[in-house]
């Protein structure tokens, strides 16, 4: 985000910036709370969700080091609109949302990297959508690990999420979620080690995530 700046230009965000630490399922912030800047996440991962009016859960996206969080809020002057919680220990950089806008004016092409991300983002949504709207819960599920695997480049890739988050991205039970990956298991369609995945049949995944309903 950052890669227009000179090191002086640099050095002078880093000095408005504020380190910040948080342990594993600790909140950064909560939806609808008032944006007062951007988090910078220099190690770790953390998740970004919503939570039903009934207390439940839905994963939006996980993002690890190095990345960034609360961008769209501080452009369009409203709250988060989303919660953030680490998934294990996390280092951030805070900076004040009126010191980053001052960079923006100052530097666009941050601004215009600032919008890739959100971008990025609404592209993960609207895909989001899809997971949890068209096809069954087996066809959703065989398009996210085609679709992990695409984004990871290999056929062995590492999910970053528990069965639960899965669940909660595909708008099923963690249940569901591990019966299908059972059943993918033993026909012959991936391997699991932890939480390593390898895809040994491809074609019949495919045929999974494209099989009518």
């Amino acid at each position: 985000m950052f890669a227009a700046l000179s090191g002086s230009e640099i050095q002078g965000l880093a000095q408005r910036a504020v380190e910040k630490r948080f342990a594993a399922d600790e909140v950064l912030f909560r939806e609808g709370e008032e944006c007062a800047g951007i988090f910078l996440i220099v190690q770790g991962t953390v998740k970004i969700f919503r939570t039903s009016a009934g207390g439940r859960e839905v994963m939006l996206s996980i993002e690890s080091a190095p990345a960034s969080v609360a961008e769209l809020p501080l452009f369009d002057g409203g709250p988060y609109p989303a919660s953030v919680r680490a998934v294990e220990p996390v280092v951030a950089l805070f900076v004040d949302k009126r010191d980053f806008q001052q960079v923006c004016r100052q530097y666009p092409d941050v601004a215009l990297k600032v919008l890739a991300v959100v971008g990025r983002r609404l592209r993960q949504l609207v895909g989001l959508v899809e997971a949890m709207t068209f096809g069954s819960v087996t066809q959703r599920l065989a398009r996210l690990l085609l679709d992990a695997s695409k984004m990871a480049g290999a056929e062995v890739f590492e999910l970053p999420v528990t069965h639960q988050e899965l669940a909660s991205r595909l708008g099923t039970v963690r249940e569901v979620v591990s019966r299908n990956l059972a059943r993918f298991r033993a026909g012959g369609l991936i391997r699991i080690q932890g939480r390593q995945v390898e895809i040994v049949d491809r074609g019949g995944l495919e045929q999974e995530a494209e099989a009518q309903s």
